[in-house]
Parts: structure tokens; C-alpha cells; sequence
């Protein structure tokens, strides 16, 4: 239908009746004025990071930052106090916001729902809009959805459904179906600013407030451009400053530099920090790809024991509860195997390892990202965090230092954990994989038993570009070359066209999805992220609806 764009803005995809509403005239003036106040600001962060990375590139290894020392050592700043729905987070769950997911999440037990317009959500036009659809009618207790089978999905009415928070897009991101002064809207915005305005009001109304999960970040500089957006966006709908709280997740290696930093400018909007974990190892590889002595051996021996990401996890810890806020775990990504009695046992206990090392070490909550976990990840905590959050460890023990940060034992853990030639297959696969269907809008993935989202695919992609780029040896002794990883990545694509037949396998998005992957695995090119690189690929621009 047409939807009446205000001055400035144009809208260049097709709209529903009901996504019309989520486009109000009102809607859009709300967003474009916080695009045009903040967007260069946002394209000057985004230039430092290119800086920072050529830095990274030229042997400047990262550091605790001199110019705010200060800030580290003053003792006597805190962040807000937990807000309402925020004070036990033992358990929360994660996924894509559509409508059954939202059901299922809300109803699941946890104590909270993160809805994803990120990493587990494909960015389509449609699905962005049918997304803050669903967030309006979630918030609001008429959200409900009949599936292709008549089961019909509504929320529990027993006062236990999930405290909500969302997750919008990163500041690399751009939602090009909205375009404000002839450039598409920074989709951190866009995500970010209909939520907002929408739902604020009505998340206070409920006894709650707005609550966000904020990814990617790499410096306290771009935390401060969302604190400055929180405190603009309630100024303009009347609404207290300190209403929103947000979590960051720490996923970036330099933004576990400046933990306390990004608390800091936050403060008064903080609810913590996240161990975005499977996030964090895609960015240790690309922001160190250039140097040899970080080369990383199989996912699979990438663990949270890991000396750089057992450093990582203990500096959060200590940095949460030094200032006050929750400090949660990261994310369990298994999912039940209901044809293999055997390897479904294997991968709880994993679980049950994973959610108790968390907790003992003084983390506050964690994340599962199927239902069936919940209950798994609620007793571990249970047993062992009778409170409702563990503010009170305060981790004085520890001392991380930027060392301790990058430590991969000078290559030791390469040597222990080992690049094969069946790992090196499996981030071939994945890869494939997660992008094929990532391509086909669909963002969180089941794939060889865990729930997959883009961190999957980054992981792969990196590992596989610093292999060749560093002319890797597997632990038969193979150098790892391009023309090897061609070769398999051919063997892959012959095994699925083989598995789903000529005509099936031509209609899917496997032949786009090899083209994009391989052009930044061989060790040439690499793209700071496989979302920019495929983005054009989903997008569906219609002409300008004025």
C-alpha cells in the first residue's frame, strides 16, 4: 500500500496495512530527526575504526587507553541500579523477532527475551517491519499467531512471561528501504528509533521501562553516541532521562579495552555487560589477521579456557561489579538432538559444564538460545546463585593485563588444538551454510546441532582466510593454501547439488552464497563483515512512496 512519507524521507519498499502503522508520518519524523542529529557523528566513528585498524595492521597492538586512566581508577563512580525487570537475570533467552519465536521466547521461563533484529535476523525489508510489529504487540500483551497447521500460539497468563529487550542493528549497518535526505538511515537508528517510539511509553506503563542490548561496539566513543541518542530520544517524548537501560555486549577485541570506559559514558543508562563470546573470537581474528603469532587453531579448540578468553571473561566480571551492574554469560548454542539419544546427553552436559563454570566465576545470568535449556541453565543457577544476582563477588582477585588479553600462549594454542582438514571442511560448510540461508532471509540457523547465527559464518570465513593468509599447516603438515580451499569448497557445493538435485539446488542461494564466500576466504580481500557484503542482496527497493 502507499505509505505518506514526511519531507526528507523516502520509503523504498513495499509496505503492508499493517506495517503502515509502525511508518507513521509521526514514526518517521521521530527516527529521521535522530538519523539526521547523529548519523555524522556515527560516519566519523566508523572512519576510526578503519584508522584504528590500519594501526592494528602496522604492529600497534591494542592497549588500555592512557587518556582514561582516570576514569579506571576513580572508585567512586556506579552505574543506575537495576531496573525493574532486570534486578535477577539468571537466564535469558535470544532470537529472531518473528512472530512464533516471540510467543515461544516470552512463554519459554527465562527470566528475560532478547529480541534480535541483529545477529539472528536476517535484515529484510519485510521482516525489520514485521519485527517491530511483533515488538508493539509483544510489549503490549496482544501478540498471537496460527500456524500453517492450526496451532494457535498466545502468551501464558500465569504473570512469568520474559522481560523484554531488543536488540537493534550495529552502527556499521544501513537500512537501505529508508532513506532520510537522500541517504539511507543508520539501521542502529532506524531499529532503535521505531522500538523507541512506539513502545517507551507503553514498557513503563507495564511497571518496565525500554531495555537494549547494543552489539558490535569497539570503543567507549561509540557508546557515548548511544548514550547521547537515549538522552534525545526521551527528551523528545517527555520521558525521564535514565528510562532506558542498556547492556553492551562485549564482542569486539577493543572494546574489551575499555570495559569500564563504556559503562562509564552509560551510566546512567547501563544495565551491564554481555560476554558475546562466539562474536569476540571473529573479532580477535580479524583484528589481528595481519600478524602470524595470533593465528588460531579449529573452532572446536577455541574454548572459554582459552587464555585470552579466560582473561576476557574475568576482566568483565570484576569490571561489572566494580561499577555495579550485571556482568552475563554468554550464549549456549546447542540444541536438542531428538534422533540420537546419546549425542543429545553429550550436548546438555556440555551445557551444564558451560552454565556452571560461568556462575562459580561470578557471572550474573547467561544466555541459551533454544527453550529447552532453560530449564537446565535455571538449575545450575539456581544451585549455585541463591541470589538474585551476584553483584556482591567483587572479583578483587584478579588482574588482567593487555597481555593477558592477547595471550594465545605465543602460538602454543595453535600447536595444542590444531588446524584439520576436518575443521578447516566444517567452517567450509557452515559457512555455506548459514550465508545460503542468511541470503534466503532467515538468520538463525540450525546446523549440525547448534543454533547458528552470523558470528558462525564470521568465525568460519576468518579462520579460513587467516589459514591461507598465513600459509597455516594442518596437523598432518598440509599448507593450507587457496587452491585447496577452492577445491573443497567445490567438493562441498558438489555434495549439495548431488544431495538436492541440479534443479533444486539452481533454484536455492547456494551458487550466490559460494560467489560472496569465496571471494573472502582466500586470503586477499577480506570484508569487515559478511552482513554489509551480502546486504544488497536481500534488499527489495520498490520506487519512492511520497
Amino acid at each position: 500500500m502507499s505509505v505518506q512519507t514526511i519531507p526528507g524521507v523516502a520509503i523504498l519498499g513495499p509496505v503492508t496495512a499493517e506495517q503502515a502503522s509502525i511508518l507513521s508520518p509521526e514514526a518517521q519524523l521521530f527516527v529521521a530527526t535522530l538519523h539526521r542529529t547523529f548519523n555524522p557523528r556515527r560516519k566519523e566513528l566508523l572512519k576510526r575504526r578503519d584508522e584504528r585498524q590500519k594501526d592494528l595492521d602496522a604492529g600497534r597492538l591494542p592497549d588500555f587507553l592512557p587518556e582514561t586512566a582516570a576514569v579506571r581508577a576513580d572508585p567512586g563512580w556506579k552505574c543506575a541500579p537495576p531496573a525493574p525487570g532486570l534486578v535477577d537475570r539468571r537466564v535469558e533467552i535470544t532470537g529472531p523477532v518473528d512472530r512464533k519465536m516471540v510467543i515461544n521466547a516470552l512463554n519459554s521461563g527465562a527470566t528475560q527475551y532478547m529480541a534480535d533484529f541483529e545477529d539472528s535476523h536476517a535484515p529484510t525489508w519485510d521482516g525489520n517491519l514485521e519485527g517491530q510489529v511483533n515488538m508493539r504487540d509483544a510489549v503490549r500483551r496482544a501478540i498471537s499467531y496460527t500456524g500453517p497447521n492450526g496451532k494457535v500460539y498466545s502468551l501464558r497468563t500465569d504473570g512469568k512471561l520474559a522481560t523484554l529487550l531488543v536488540r537493534p542493528r550495529g552502527w556499521h549497518l544501513v537500512e537501505a528501504h529508508f532513506m532520510v535526505d537522500g541517504e539511507p538511515c543508520s539501521a542502529s537508528l532506524f531499529d532503535f528509533g521505531l522500538f523507541f517510539f512506539h513502545n517507551a511509553a507503553a514498557t513503563l506503563a507495564a511497571g518496565q521501562g525500554p531495555y537494549f542490548y547494543l552489539p558490535k561496539m569497539e570503543s567507549h566513543l561509540e557508546a557515548r553516541l548511544w548514550n547521547d541518542v537515549f538522552n534525545a530520544s526521551q527528551d523528545m517524548l517527555r520521558l525521564p532521562r535514565g528510562t532506558v537501560r542498556a547492556t553492551v555486549l562485549i564482542e569486539t577485541l577493543l572494546a574489551a579495552f575499555e570495559m569500564e570506559e563504556i559503562l562509564y559514558e552509560l551510566r546512567d543508562h547501563s544495565s551491564g555487560l554481555n560476554c558475546g563470546r562466539w562474536d569476540y573470537i571473529f573479532s580477535f581474528i580479524k583484528k589481528l589477521r595481519n600478524h602470524p603469532q595470533f593465528v588460531l587453531p579449529d573452532r572446536s579448540a577455541v574454548t572459554m579456557t582459552s587464555p585470552f578468553m579466560d582473561a576476557y571473561v574475568r576482566l568483565l566480571i570484576k569490571t561489572c561489579h566494580k561499577r555495579g551492574v550485571h556482568a552475563m554469560g554468554g550464549m549456549a548454542a546447542q540444541i536438542p538432538i531428538k534422533d540420537d539419544p546419546a549425542a543429545n546427553a553429550a550436548a546438555l552436559a556440555k551445557v551444564r559444564g558451560d552454565k556452571e563454570r560461568e556462575v562459580v566465576a561470578g557471572h550474573d545470568g547467561t544466555w541459551v538460545a533454544h527453550p529447552a535449556l532453560v530449564p537446565i541453565a535455571m538449575e545450575i543457577f539456581n544451585k549455585h546463585m541463591p541470589t538474585p544476582n551476584q553483584l556482591h563477588v567483587r572479583r578483587d582477585d584478579v588482574t588482567v593485563t593487555a597481555h593477558n588479553l592477547l595471550d594465545v600462549r605465543g602460538g602454543a594454542l595453535l600447536a595444542e588444538g590444531g588446524i584439520t582438514e576436518k575443521g578447516l571442511r566444517d567452517n567450509l560448510s557452515v559457512g555455506l551454510a548459514y550465508m545460503e540461508n542468511w541470503l534466503r532471509g532467515v538468520g538463525c540457523v540450525p546446523i549440525h546441532n547448534l543454533m547458528e547465527d552470523a558470528a558462525t559464518a564470521e568465525i568460519s570465513r576468518s579462520a579460513v582466510w587467516q589459514w591461507v593468509r598465513h600459509h597455516a599447516r594442518t596437523r598432518d603438515g598440509r599448507v593450507v593454501t587457496a587452491a585447496w580451499v577452492n577445491d573443497l569448497l567445490a567438493q562441498e557445493l558438489d555434495q549439495l547439488k548431488s544431495k538436492m538435485g541440479a534443479e533444486r539446488f539452481a533454484r536455492s542461494k547456494y551458487p550466490l552464497a559460494a560467489q560472496l564466500f569465496q571471494s573472502t576466504i582466500t586470503g586477499d580481500a577480506y570484508s569487515d563483515f559478511l552482513t554489509t557484503l551480502c546486504y544488497d542482496h536481500i534488499v527489495t527497493k520498490t520506487p519512492s512512496r511520497m
